[in-house]
């Protein structure tokens, strides 16, 4: 029996936009990427089966690699992972049904990228700093030092506790500090959840092109003051993940 297929969609672009023959799309092998155009939009997609399981990590590459190569040189608006309709006539539909609106917020996203700058705390500098300050967690300290753990239990729980909540109020202030220092640069932010629970910073920016020089030197600033605490890492530029999708749009 035939396999099914439907359509993967990536991501919404302005009607002009055409895929290059090297893109590869999700599954395996890679589909191929082409545009469905409706008035002044064009939809990204490939070709997949629809019985076939998607959400392997080559799978999420794939999609992230076309949509950020995307946003280097045009806008595009993020279309949720996964998403897959049953052919040409659902994408159409889609884009007909809220052409106004995803035109609108392309113009928005027009010669912006997204950056996401994502610090973590060295464990053992954090915690020497923390207990340098803190006299109760000091004493604390050395109380279930050298002590067998089920002896010390509850104190080691109660020290854990403490510095849990010391990161959690440092991470707060370095994210408002970051902000401060490069939002300068960036026409939007957003603050993100830790992905760890070291996580010392975690905001993306919405940058202006012109502007990105003198974002990235802000940021490499910021982590030279802090690279001895805080481990940091500026990825991008990546298309607006952070700040404007599709599928926001038509919820």
């Amino acid at each position: 029996m035939a396999q099914e297929n439907g359509l993967f969609i990536y991501g919404i672009v302005p009607s002009d936009v055409e895929p290059t023959p090297e893109a590869e799309g999700v599954g395996s092998p890679p589909g191929e990427v082409i545009a469905i155009r409706h008035g002044e939009l064009a939809a990204l997609v490939s070709e997949v089966g629809l019985e076939e399981p998607l959400g392997r990590p080559a799978d999420l590459t794939a999609y992230e690699r076309l949509l950020d190569g995307t946003a280097v040189v045009a806008p595009v608006l993020p279309v949720r992972f996964g998403t897959v309709v049953t052919g040409e006539d659902a994408v159409e539909d889609l884009l007909a049904a809220h052409h106004d609106r995803f035109a609108a917020a392309l113009d928005e996203v027009e010669d912006r990228l997204q950056y996401t700058v994502h610090g973590r705390f060295d464990e053992q500098e954090f915690i020497s700093g923390f207990l340098a300050e803190n006299a109760s967690a000091a004493a604390l300290a050395d109380e279930v030092r050298g002590r067998p753990e089920i002896e010390s239990r509850e104190q080691r729980i109660r020290l854990g506790e403490m510095i849990s909540q010391a990161v959690e109020l440092r991470r707060e202030a370095e994210n408002r500090d970051l902000i401060d220092s490069v939002g300068r640069y960036a026409v939007a932010d957003a603050a993100l959840p830790p992905s760890h629970e070291l996580d010392a910073v975690r905001v993306s920016f919405l940058v202006e092109g012109d502007d990105e020089d003198a974002f990235v030197q802000a940021v490499e600033d910021f982590a030279e003051h802090r690279r001895d605490l805080i481990r940091m890492r500026l990825i991008g530029p990546l298309a607006p993940y952070d700040f404007v999708s599709a599928h926001q749009l038509v919820e």
